[in-house]
């Protein structure tokens, strides 16, 4: 593992995803991975409900790590790999928390589905139990966030750390990973809408 991944999920994060395969950090470890491989699910649903889990054997093969349900387990990450280099992706929290009740929050995405995301629907109540203590009330939300955020600036040495917005581009997280800027366009993905269209791509697989 060389990046560690600690900010929350509707941080830019599949945006860092598809950028840290680019750039040679891949394959990068996200919720979407959680997604096509439900034989994690078991695992990650002991982890949220306080159990340890092997974070070596659940990461071997990944070079990074993005979103949940990883962000969660940033301090055990680099325990385990202190080598790492931690990105945290930031956002306007009051756009962050708009982002998340439309989509991960929002249990119209998820209600009465088979497939891939029937075993979702299992992780996702327990993981943001865990990490928003079971309120989905506004204020209280966006103190998580923000407390997230501090703790990560606060415990991160500042050599090993970059506090990110997915609108800085290249130049800032290749220059943080000690790599070239590629010659394309920076990529901007998964925004509110087309997250609610990839929930309805995994429906039309069942």
């Amino acid at each position: 593992m060389k990046v560690i991944g600690a900010g929350f999920p509707r941080t830019g994060t599949s945006t860092q995803q598809t950028v840290l395969n680019k750039l040679g950090f891949g394959p990068c470890y996200h919720m979407r991975e959680v997604m096509e491989h439900p034989e994690h699910i078991d695992s990650w649903v002991a982890a949220y409900s306080g159990e340890k889990i092997d974070l070596v054997a659940t990461f071997a093969g990944y070079q990074s790590t993005t979103d949940s349900p990883g962000c969660y387990f940033w301090r055990e990450l680099m325990e385990a790999y202190p080598d790492a280099k931690v990105l945290l992706s930031v956002r306007d929290p009051e756009k962050w928390y708009q982002s998340m009740i439309k989509t991960v929050l929002n249990e119209d995405l998820f209600k009465e589905v088979d497939g891939p995301t029937t075993s979702a629907r299992r992780l996702v109540p327990v993981m943001f139990d865990r990490m928003f203590g079971g309120s989905r009330e506004k204020d209280h939300l966006i103190n998580v966030f923000s407390r997230h955020n501090e703790a990560v600036r606060r415990e991160v040495p500042a050599e090993k750390l970059l506090v990110y917005e997915v609108s800085d581009g290249w130049e800032p997280l290749c220059a943080f990973l000690g790599v070239p800027v590629p010659d394309e366009e920076f990529p901007w993905l998964n925004d509110s809408a087309a997250f609610v269209r990839t929930v309805a791509e995994f429906r039309s697989r069942q």
